[in-house]
Formats: C-alpha cells, sequence, structure tokens
C-alpha cells in the first residue's frame, strides 16, 4: 500500500517503542540502500554523501561506509557538523571515521573518469514546511552538481525538500533519479508529475508492520510482482507455454511488426506468429527472428482461423485498415492486446466502444488516450485510468514516465522501472509483445501489464548498465535483448 509521511511516523513509533532498538534497522536500511546503489553503479565511482542531523543522515552514513567497503571514493558532508548530529546519526559517523581511510574527503587525484553518485540524507518523513539555511543550500548544491557533472542523485525515503504526501517540490527540493523508498513508497510519489523530482523508485524492504494506509494504490515492486511469475512444470512444450498471434505492420512501418515478435519471443511464448499484410510480408519475414513464424493474411478471417492464446493487433498497422478489423476487436472471445492503430480503430468508432466479448488489454500512450476519451482532460492519470477501465470492464496500460495499470476490482498499479532513455520509437511495439507473451503464458491482463511494464523498465535499465551507454542511445532492439536479463533479476531475491 502506499502511505503518508505522518502514517509511516505512527508505524514507527508503534515498532519501535517499549524496549527495541531503531539501531539494526538503520543499519539494515543503509545496508540495502548501498546495495541498490551498486546495482546501478556495479564498479568503482565516487560518491558524496549529503547527512542531515537526524534518523536519515545516520542512514546516509552507513551508505557511506558500505560504498567505501567496495573502494568507492567518498566524500561526507554534514549539514550542522558532528555536533549537532542526533546521537544514533553521531554514532554511525563515528563508525565511518574508524573505516574512512584514507581521510573521507575525496581530491582530484584518483577520481578523474569516475561516475559521480550523489546521496541525499538530509531530511526524512520529519521534515516540515520548505527547506530553509544550510539544508536548502545544500539541496541547492547536490542539484548543481547533478546537471553540471552529470551526476546520478539516490534520494534516502524521499527527496529532501519534497512533499511526499502531496507529490509537490518545494524550492531547491532535491531532484532525485533514484529513489530509495524506506518499507514503502510514499502518496506523493505517484501524483502526476512527481516523476521529475522522484525518479525511480526502488523498494528497501524493512518489515515494519504498516497500521494504516491507502490500499487502493500500489507501486510495482518484485516483492509484490514476484509471486505472479508463471512457474513452468519441468515437462512444459512449446504449445503449452503460449501461441501468441502478432497482427501488425503495414508499408512504411515494418520495425513495429518485428519489435513486437521480440517482445513476444524474449517474453517467453511458446510459439510466435507475426500476421502481415502480403505487401510486406518478404520484408517482415527476412527481418523477424528465427525462431518466429510469419505468414501473409488478406483480412481478419484469416485471424480468427489461427490457433492462438492470445492475439496482439495494432502495432504499425497504419491508418488503412482493413475490413472487418472493428468486429474482430471488439467480438473476439479470446484475449486481445490492443495497441497504436488498433486503439485509433476504436477511438474512431461511431457510438462509442461496446462491451468487448473477451478478456482485453489497452496499452494507450498519452496522446491515443486523449482520443479514447475525446480530447485532453483535467482529469489525472490514475483517476482517468480507473475510470476508463471500470466503465469499460478492461485493463488499461497508460503509459508513461509512470506508467499507471488499471482493472476493474484491482489496486490502481504505478510503475518504478526505467529511465528517461525509453523516450524512443518501438519501446511500445515491444511491450506490446511481452503482455501478450504473459498472457498466453496464462497471466489474466491485468498481471501481465504489471510485469510487462517493470519487466520493459527493467531491461532498458540492464541495457543502459551492462553495455555501458548513455541513456539517451537505448534502443528498442537493445531493450528486448535484455528482458532475459530482466527476468531472471526479477526471479531472484534482492533485485532492486
Amino acid at each position: 500500500m502506499l502511505v503518508t509521511c505522518s502514517e509511516m511516523s505512527e508505524a514507527e513509533r508503534i515498532f519501535f517503542s517499549g524496549d527495541r532498538s531503531a539501531e539494526p534497522w538503520m543499519d539494515e536500511a543503509g545496508r540495502l540502500c548501498a546495495a541498490a546503489i551498486l546495482d546501478f553503479f556495479p564498479t568503482e565511482a565516487r560518491a558524496k554523501v549529503f547527512c542531515g542531523r537526524g534518523n536519515n543522515g545516520g542512514d546516509a552514513l552507513v551508505v557511506a561506509r558500505w560504498l567505501k567497503r567496495r573502494g568507492w571514493q567518498v566524500e561526507v558532508i554534514l549539514s550542522d557538523g558532528v555536533e549537532g548530529l542526533a546521537p544514533l546519526a553521531r554514532k554511525k559517523f563515528a563508525e565511518w571515521e574508524e573505516e574512512a581511510h584514507p581521510p573521507r574527503c575525496c581530491t582530484r587525484e584518483g577520481v578523474e573518469g569516475l561516475p559521480l553518485v550523489l546521496v541525499d540524507g538530509l531530511v526524512g518523513i520529519g521534515a516540515k514546511g520548505e527547506l530553509r539555511g544550510t539544508l536548502r543550500d545544500l539541496a541547492a548544491t547536490m542539484n548543481a552538481m547533478r546537471r553540471k557533472e552529470t551526476g546520478t542523485t539516490f534520494a534516502i525515503d524521499l527527496p529532501s525538500g519534497f512533499d511526499a504526501d502531496f507529490g509537490v517540490a518545494g524550492p531547491d527540493a532535491v531532484v532525485a533519479d533514484v529513489t530509495l523508498a524506506i518499507t514503502t513508497a510514499k502518496t506523493g510519489f505517484v501524483a502526476d508529475g512527481s516523476e521529475n523530482t522522484v525518479g525511480r523508485i526502488v523498494e528497501i524492504p524493512l518489515e515494519i508492520p504498516l497500521t494504516s494506509g491507502d490500499a487502493s494504490r500500489r507501486c510495482l515492486f518484485p516483492s509484490n510482482l514476484r509471486p505472479r511469475l508463471p512457474r513452468r512444470a519441468f515437462d512444459t512444450h512449446k504449445g503449452a507455454a503460449g501461441r501468441v498471434v502478432i497482427m501488425a505492420g503495414s508499408k512504411g512501418l515494418t520495425g513495429a511488426a518485428v519489435l513486437s515478435a521480440l517482445g513476444a519471443s524474449h517474453g517467453g511464448a511458446g510459439l510466435v506468429t507475426v500476421c502481415v499484410p502480403g505487401e510486406i510480408y518478404p520484408i517482415i519475414a527476412a527481418k523477424a527472428p528465427p525462431e518466429v513464424m510469419v505468414r501473409p493474411y488478406l483480412d481478419t478471417s484469416e485471424i480468427r482461423g489461427l490457433a492462438a492464446d492470445v492475439f496482439a493487433v495494432g502495432p504499425g498497422l497504419g491508418a488503412a485498415l482493413l475490413p472487418g478489423i472493428e468486429e474482430f476487436l471488439i467480438e473476439e472471445t479470446r484475449p486481445l492486446v490492443i495497441d497504436a492503430d488498433a486503439l485509433n480503430t476504436l477511438s474512431r468508432r461511431s457510438g462509442g466502444i461496446p462491451p468487448f466479448a473477451g478478456p482485453r488489454l489497452l496499452t494507450p500512450h498519452p496522446g491515443e488516450m486523449a482520443r479514447l476519451t475525446g480530447g485532453a482532460t483535467a482529469e489525472g492519470r490514475a483517476s482517468l485510468a480507473g475510470r476508463f477501465a471500470g466503465d469499460h470492464g478492461i485493463t488499461l496500460l497508460l503509459k508513461g514516465a509512470r506508467t499507471v495499470i488499471a482493472s476493474p476490482g484491482r489496486p490502481l498499479e504505478f510503475n518504478t522501472t526505467g529511465h528517461p532513455g525509453m523516450a524512443s520509437g518501438g519501446m511500445g511495439d515491444v511491450l506490446t509483445g511481452l503482455c501478450a507473451a504473459l498472457i498466453g503464458q496464462g497471466l489474466d491482463p491485468h498481471d501481465a501489464a504489471c510485469l510487462g511494464s517493470w519487466l520493459l523498465g527493467r531491461a532498458a535499465e540492464l541495457a543502459k548498465r551492462d553495455l555501458g551507454l548513455a541513456a539517451e542511445s537505448i534502443t528498442a532492439p537493445l531493450v528486448a535483448d535484455r528482458i532475459g536479463s530482466a527476468l531472471l533479476a526479477l526471479q531472484t531475491p534482492g533485485t532492486p
């Protein structure tokens, strides 16, 4: 569930009442935060760790110690000096000093060429109002270093100066690339526009029981996704691993069909068939993965006659759609993933969208969503997604930097993975194939959408990290190639 800062503070107060010491939990929080940072930066880097006076600063000091142990160049900056630290944070500073050899202040020597990591431990959930004085100056310094030196900022629990209840960033609030959400995410993390301050959200799973919160919304984390992963029996064969039929591509838009096929194939589908117009069949047949079957078609009746557990329809179909496509989208009883030009077909339908005959997953980007709903609306993304899904009895995956998944009777779920390099063509085509593959393996559309969006974002992160490329250079085929790595990461406990 999502919680407010006061709800989280109350849960901590109850948990630490009596004789339970907070120190082991600070040590564990700091260790897990450091592990998350090291997952994004597995080789040596330089870190500047900004510490406030309270528990958030204590967590950051534990992080500094773990990074130092991994051979990083680490500098600690204290907002109020050693004398200003709270007792437990002061103890963590003493432990840091015992291990900080050479001295804790980095020199220019030996750090040239190392990536810069900034750790925000200035204030935590107990802070109220805007940053002031030294805290505001240090936050502004962090933002300037992030901008001028292309640093990556990790915020512990929340970005300092950010209202984690309502999702509003105050003046000079820290801009985080990754927010390390201790125990659970806060309500403001999923507010519209908050992603530019919060960035990627990583769960730091401390087992502190929550006494209250909003169970109608949640963020997608490995802890709630891993139980939804399909587990294959040893005697599984390709016919039982999901038969995915993709209807995609048109003249000038051949890449969409290939990318959707890649998404389905890397997503674990047993059999993938791509159906394309006859005029582009030779192109797709030459470019498609070798394990994918390619078939030319003349009309939708040929598609309906195929053995399929799920259909994916829309990527690259173009504006000149064949007769019968509307009826196929509405009347087919088997599951459909509907994307791109197939969504536009629904939005142009006179009389609106009637009830669907079978399970549907619609995957619009904001422009397609506006067409489906008849134009721009002041309604928030989450509210719009929930209402539309409920009105039409479908699962909706509303794409964006914080993708929203909505289904009737299910919590609204928000994706946490990915990076701005995914703002390039073809990512949605890969996602369509990936979601279809997951449905073909037995997942319902909602869980397939949740897993698909998380895996795609994580695959993009791994492509950036493992290939050593700038985020801006990550392409859809590179992301498709890393879906297997993302799936393995999700299957492995401890992944961020």
